[in-house]
């Protein structure tokens, strides 16, 4: 393997280790215990599950790997806070449409040539990529992977109490 090919593997495999973490944990969680909040006045396990689905949906489009899948979840996940809206979705359609979801981000990231990587993203315009190369799809990634993990520690401190 080459330099890039090592380090582009490097977070591919972060990635999946940390979906993998973070799904191992729901997995522990029935239904009815994912509208936990993760503590007193905070977010539901429920709605921390469908921000990240929503925010990961989001990444398709943004690295130019497809179309959103379920752009209906904006409003309730990432627009709004918890409980501002009803949940749209059952704790067993959202846990599906985040497998669905983050498979195919996973399929599309392990085809990525090292090369496409340091590609710009769409939320980044040419003059700001110019000016900073490093606004690239390497670093969504990595940002995406660090927020999965944020959020997985709340959930294990949910799980505990």
């Amino acid at each position: 393997m080459t330099h890039d090919e090592v380090l582009t593997a490097a977070v591919v495999d972060s990635w999946k280790l940390v979906i993998k973490r973070f799904d191992k944990l729901l997995g522990n969680f029935t239904d009815e215990q994912l509208q936990q909040q993760v503590a007193p006045g905070k977010n539901r396990v429920l709605y921390l599950l469908g921000h990240l689905t929503a925010i990961h949906d989001r990444m398709l489009p943004m690295l130019g790997l497809g179309e959103r899948m379920h752009p209906e979840l904006d409003d309730a996940y990432i627009t709004n806070g918890d409980r501002v809206l009803g949940d749209p979705l059952s704790a067993t359609d959202l846990r599906r449409i985040w497998t669905e979801v983050n498979d195919k981000l996973t399929a599309a990231f392990e085809q990525l040539d090292p090369r496409d990587w340091l590609e710009k993203h769409a939320a980044v315009s040419d003059e700001e990529f110019a000016e900073n190369p490093k606004r690239n799809r390497l670093s969504v990634v990595v940002s995406r992977t660090n927020h999965v993990s944020y959020h997985l520690g709340q959930v294990v401190l949910a799980k505990r109490s």
